[in-house]
């Protein structure tokens, strides 16, 4: 029932931005934007075509958001939000969800703990008040927490044998290595082991406040309807958070690290620290993106896999926060090839820089953002995750038309000066494979 969302694109500000107007906010046709009395601001949108609605309640709380001993508390007070409350037991919960068709889940970022659900428009009041009570009343029975400690921690020693997962979270680490957003968002067998009815309830009350929290809807929904569920099922929140301001990562570390491990490929991450999510270059970078490393015709795929087959699994992933970001590579290969693709990718990333996009690369990227854009706009949880995400990050929505223009728009020397940014920085090395402190030159020698 719950999710690491170790790489969501989802950012966050200290609170949601708006006006305690307790008004509805005038905005684009589609979109409704209304702050309840209490703080909870309630966004959805409405489209004609489906029978379906996608329902998020978001509150603006995650990994970063944690003091040292609270490591991993955000995503472990999701898993206990389905566990059960004064009225529900955690299987009477499912069984609701169930009767309503509705697909329950929750996922849990660096930022934000989000608990949704996908179901036919005529469940709507039901399925908002099941989700009301979880966010509201979970009784975090210490039994329950026991029971949890033991689920999560199976989960982080799931992670830890993802050779993957490890080398992501190793150049989080190393990227951002005197800030929260740096740690794992699963937190450590040894912090989860301490967590119980006290710590969760603390924390809850920290940090699940209304102001915190943001309700969006998307599919065949009437906004109204949606403001009077809110107001009905949500009343109960406390109107203001405990927690300490967000402060912003700073500069690109250019860290290097070696974590050993007996695989069968090398895992590595090269990047450096990029923009935030509401710069005014974020559509650049999602295009420079697309021809470096984000699709088979890119430029990494092609060199590395297509044309020298040094291995299956290669791209480029950019994750960017309210107030910072980041841009990487992913790669894995042999362990005998290890220094070889590193060279390979900081080639590529050299000539990057280098302003030698072509006008073709150019119009092949937005043709295939256009497509991508096309089908996300098909899903009512898409929709419903983009209309948090623009109110968290503080950016005006878009229509479909609206948001390809802006794509369409970008220029040739737009895209230049991100991958000028991209390829020029120093970078950060995150590698885990069977490697010694001293990496690929010490494996090579011992062959």
């Amino acid at each position: 029932m719950t999710e690491v969302a170790a790489a969501a694109v989802v950012t966050t500000a200290p609170h949601v931005a708006g006006a305690r107007d307790n008004k509805r906010v005038p905005m684009k046709d589609g979109f409704q934007r209304t702050t309840l009395d209490n703080g909870v601001t309630v966004i959805t949108e409405r489209f004609a075509g489906v029978r379906s609605i996608a329902l998020g309640v978001w509150f603006v709380v995650g990994s970063r958001d944690e003091e040292p001993h609270e490591a991993g508390m955000s995503h472990f007070l999701e898993h206990l939000m389905f566990k059960g409350t004064p009225t529900r037991s955690a299987l009477e919960l499912s069984e609701a969800f169930d009767r309503l068709g509705a697909r329950q889940n929750a996922f849990t970022s660096k930022e934000v703990t989000c608990y949704y659900a996908d179901f036919i428009d005529e469940s709507l009041p039901g399925v908002f008040e099941l989700i009301g009570d979880m966010v509201t009343s979970a009784s975090l029975e210490q039994s329950a927490c026991e029971l949890e400690r033991k689920v999560v921690i199976e989960e982080i020693a799931r992670m830890q044998d993802d050779p993957e997962d490890c080398a992501h979270e190793l150049f989080a680490r190393l990227a951002w290595p005197q800030h929260t957003l740096g740690r794992s968002i699963a937190g450590s067998i040894e912090t989860v082991s301490t967590f119980g009815h006290d710590e969760a309830h603390a924390y809850r009350a920290k940090h699940y406040a209304a102001e915190n929290c943001i309700v969006a809807a998307a599919g065949n929904v009437e906004h109204d309807e949606v403001v009077r569920l809110a107001e009905q099922h949500l009343a109960s929140l406390p109107r203001k958070t405990a927690r300490q301001p967000r402060t912003a990562p700073g500069p690109n570390t250019a860290q290097t690290h070696f974590t050993y491990k007996d695989t069968e490929q090398t895992h590595l991450f090269v990047g450096q620290t990029a923009m935030a999510a509401d710069d005014e270059q974020r559509y650049a970078l999602m295009l420079a993106h697309n021809i470096f490393g984000g699709s088979m015709s890119s430029r990494l795929f092609q060199e590395v896999r297509e044309k020298r087959g040094l291995v299956y699994a290669i791209y480029s992933h950019p994750m960017l926060v309210r107030d910072g970001g980041l841009f990487a590579v992913y790669a894995g290969t042999r362990p005998e090839n290890g220094q070889l693709v590193y060279d390979t990718i900081m080639q590529e990333f050299v000539r990057f820089s280098a302003s030698d996009i072509t006008t073709s690369e150019l119009e092949r990227a937005k043709a295939s953002v256009k497509g991508a854009l096309a089908l996300a706009m098909e899903s009512t949880s898409r929709r419903m995750i983009r209309l948090a995400e623009a109110l968290i990050n503080g950016n005006e929505l878009y229509s479909f038309d609206e948001a390809l223009a802006l794509y369409e728009g970008t220029t040739l020397d737009e895209v230049h000066a991100v991958a000028a940014r991209i390829g020029g920085d120093e970078k950060t090395l995150a590698v885990v494979g069977p490697y010694t402190a001293q990496g690929f030159d010490e494996f090579q020698e011992g062959k």
